[in-house]
């Protein structure tokens, strides 16, 4: 199966509820808003959808079924244009900090980049600073076993700023090209998951000038307006350079990719639509749109 193909097959439930739901060779403009809001596309987003379909039907009630999908394939194309192409790394060991609540698919998800970039052919190392998340410590290392890359781990409950400034120590040693930094996700106290961040984030700009290069939040599409938030927080603690959408093939709420993009102008890099090693893929636009509405 291609790339488009898998994208397509991922976005299924997303692009047969919103069809299913415009039913009839016309469309009015209440449902048409029904529809977009109901699959996360946000208010903002919505109405600048309506006012592209306005502005085209010339004062008509309805406008015609594929027409109407037409412009708001036109509309997400707008939105999400841009360069989406990660500009070539200027420091060896590029540092990229992996953030997220628990549950989005955090995990698996730098197990699929360690894939991804290797397959590049960059030399990768991961370190686990999740320490007060035994499982997830394992399962990190268990997909590090089996993707031959070393990783870096602390004791149970170490300090995380302490495990990525080894990990650093020895992605510089090793000559490493990437380091992928796992962090805590724990959401019980936000305020003390944000200051842990930030703090690892001063620890790790100490070791390399210009570091953390990249910080990416991992997203569930699952969760739907709450991943909105959740991306709003943490960009606004942490500055977030780019965002990996999870488990868009088990949702029918594909429009907050759009929605977080259209108010938030964070960059979608990855999108991930199933459980194998290659189901993570680079975000494309024209692609993505094209794949939720036709």
């Amino acid at each position: 199966m291609g790339l488009f193909d898998k994208l397509k097959a991922g976005l299924a439930k997303a692009r047969d509820h919103i069809r299913a739901q415009l039913l009839g060779p016309e469309v009015d403009f209440d449902t048409l808003e029904r529809v977009l809001l109901g699959a996360d596309f946000g208010v903002p987003m919505t109405q600048a959808i309506l006012e592209a379909v306005r502005s085209q039907a010339k004062e008509k009630p309805t406008l015609a079924r594929e027409n109407v999908l037409a412009i708001v394939q036109e509309e997400i194309e707008r939105v999400l244009d841009g360069d989406h192409q990660r500009p070539a790394p200027t420091a060896r060991p590029e540092v990229v900090l992996i953030v997220g609540v628990n549950g989005t698919g955090k995990t698996t998800s730098i197990a699929k980049l360690v894939h991804h970039f290797k397959n590049q052919g960059r030399s990768v190392m991961v370190g686990a600073a999740d320490t007060f998340r035994a499982a997830a410590t394992n399962q990190l290392q268990i997909w590090c076993d089996r993707l031959k890359v070393e990783m870096v781990s602390g004791p149970a409950e170490a300090d995380p700023a302490s495990v990525a400034h080894e990990a650093i120590s020895r992605a510089k040693r090793n000559n490493a090209d990437l380091l992928l930094i796992d962090t805590a996700g724990r959401l019980h106290n936000k305020a003390n998951l944000m200051r842990e961040l930030e703090k690892m984030k001063r620890v790790v700009q100490k070791q390399i000038a210009g570091a953390p290069h990249e910080i990416w939040l991992v997203i569930d599409a699952t969760t739907g307006s709450n991943a909105f938030h959740q991306a709003s927080e943490f960009h606004q603690s942490l500055g977030l350079t780019g965002l990996i959408i999870t488990k868009l093939d088990g949702t029918s709420r594909g429009g907050m990719v759009v929605a977080i993009q259209h108010q938030l102008k964070i960059p979608v890099l990855f999108l991930g639509v199933g459980e194998q090693l290659d189901d993570l893929q680079p975000f494309e636009p024209k692609a993505f749109a094209e794949a939720l509405l036709k």
